[in-house]
C-alpha cells in the first residue's frame, strides 16, 4: 500500500493563506482552508494525536507508538487519516509501519494565524 499526501492543503501553501486574524479579515477562501484545519483539531482525540506526533522525539511518530489515547487502534487510524486530509500531518510507510509527521510550516502558520499582528 502506498501512502500519498492529499492535496487539500499543500504544506508550503499554509503559511501564505493565513495572515494573523488581527491583521485583516480573512477572505472566503482563506477562511475555508483555515476552518478545515481547526475543524480537524476540534475533536479532543485528534487534538491529542496531533500533540502526540508534534511533541514526539524526532518530530515524527510511528503508528505503533500511538496507542494509549483512550480509543481503539482502528479509531486512532481514522483520526490520523482526518488529520492527514486536513493537511496537518504527513505520513510515510516504512516497511509495515506508517510514520506521521507535523510539517513545521503548518505549526508556524497556525502560530502566526493566532498571533496578534505587530503595530507600528
Amino acid at each position: 500500500m502506498t501512502t500519498n499526501a492529499l492535496p487539500l492543503l499543500e504544506p508550503g501553501s499554509v503559511a501564505a493563506c493565513c495572515p494573523p486574524l488581527s491583521e485583516r479579515p480573512l477572505t472566503a477562501e482563506e477562511a475555508e482552508r483555515t476552518a478545515v484545519m481547526f475543524k480537524a483539531l476540534g475533536d479532543p482525540v485528534r487534538l491529542r494525536l496531533f500533540s502526540l506526533v508534534a511533541s514526539h522525539e524526532g518530530g515524527e511518530a510511528c503508528v505503533c507508538d500511538i496507542s494509549d489515547v483512550g480509543v481503539s487502534q482502528p479509531t486512532v487510524s481514522h483520526h490520523l487519516k482526518k488529520l492527514r486530509e486536513a493537511g496537518l500531518l504527513s505520513s510515510e510507510r516504512r516497511g509495515t509501519w506508517v510514520y506521521y509527521k507535523v510539517e513545521p510550516s503548518v505549526l508556524a502558520a497556525m502560530g502566526r494565524l493566532l498571533t496578534r499582528a505587530a503595530t507600528a
